[in-house]
């Protein structure tokens, strides 16, 4: 038994310290062929293979500085405090039939989404201890954004764990069935759509928006201390596309060899959801920060409402 909970956490760690990175490996490369850009596709030589270890040399070159102001323990702790959150939330995540899951809570949905707001106070320690007022007003702009969508991406999965019958992420893929594909499309789209504006992706991320802000909160952060704030972006790309994947695309369900390769189809969904995650942020502008509530407010809210209306009665007709 204990050897069974050490070769799971073993694999989740594993699991947590490769997929981000090939992600972000990834996002380089679609980029680059997407929008004409030739820097990514030069390192190493093939097709840029080297590309993520470049930057990785170049961030842990760069000097650890600590404004003098700021403060230091919660200046230093709040990479931490963003990424955390992410490497918990796999631990609930279903890969596969059969116990192929480090921890299966009963209260697996809602564990996931609490421990995932958990990091957006990563980006609030970050702006207040920088003694940077810029960097405070990235932090609230990250608060404000936060509470705004979390409410459809809750109400969303609520919706699926009343069609499921249980708020277990196993028991939710197990009762997937087929034809809740368009009858959960809606809040599917509202949760993925939600998620992406928690994680401050483009185009939402006009709390980080980097042209203009300096990155927001993390405007003193260099070096290994912000390549942290990056990863735990890709950390949260790779938990929000699991997410999406067990709560609305049937996990481990795939047209043939569930029980065998079901593992393979999770993984396969997860990439196809990273890869929609790289194109919108190739694709469209950032939004501003009045759209950004509009969206939220007028549109995801409502939608979100009607999807767990919808789901009632249907549960009901059945």
């Amino acid at each position: 038994m204990l050897l069974e909970v050490v070769v799971k956490l073993a694999l989740v760690a594993a699991a947590f310290a490769v997929l981000p990175l090939l992600v972000g490996q990834a996002e380089h490369k679609v980029m680059a062929h997407m929008q004409g850009r030739l820097g990514p596709m030069y390192a190493g030589a093939f097709h840029g293979w080297a590309q993520l270890i470049a930057d990785g040399v170049k961030f842990a070159q760069k000097e650890d500085v600590v404004p003098r102001d700021a403060d230091r323990w919660v200046f230093k702790l709040a990479p931490g405090v963003a990424i955390v959150p992410y490497l918990l939330v796999l631990l609930v995540i279903p890969v596969g039939p059969d116990g192929q899951v480090a921890l299966d809570l009963g209260l697996g949905i809602f564990f996931a989404l609490a421990v995932m707001g958990v990091g957006v106070i990563g980006a609030i320690m970050a702006g207040w201890a920088s003694a940077n007022k810029y960097s405070l007003l990235g932090g609230m702009r990250v608060a404000a954004q936060l509470m705004s969508y979390e409410l459809p991406m809750v109400f969303a999965a609520s919706s699926v764990a009343m069609a499921a019958g249980t708020l277990s992420l196993t028991g939710v893929v197990e009762e997937w069935r087929w034809w809740w594909l368009p009858w959960q499309a809606v809040g599917g789209v509202v949760f993925f759509v939600a998620g992406l504006a928690e994680l401050r992706r483009p185009p939402f991320d006009m709390p980080v928006a980097d042209s203009e802000l300096i990155f927001g909160p993390y405007t003193e952060y260099g070096g290994l201390r912000f390549a942290l704030f990056l990863l735990s972006e890709y950390a949260g790309i790779v938990v929000l596309c699991a997410l999406t994947t067990v709560l609305f695309l049937g996990g481990w369900k795939g047209p043939f060899l569930d029980a065998e390769l079901g593992w393979l189809w999770t993984l396969l969904k997860v990439f196809a959801l990273a890869f929609c995650v790289i194109w919108l942020r190739v694709s469209y502008p950032r939004m501003r920060e009045d759209q950004l509530q509009k969206l939220a407010w007028a549109w995801l809210v409502p939608l979100s409402l009607a999807q767990l209306a919808l789901t009632g009665i249907v549960k009901v007709a059945l």
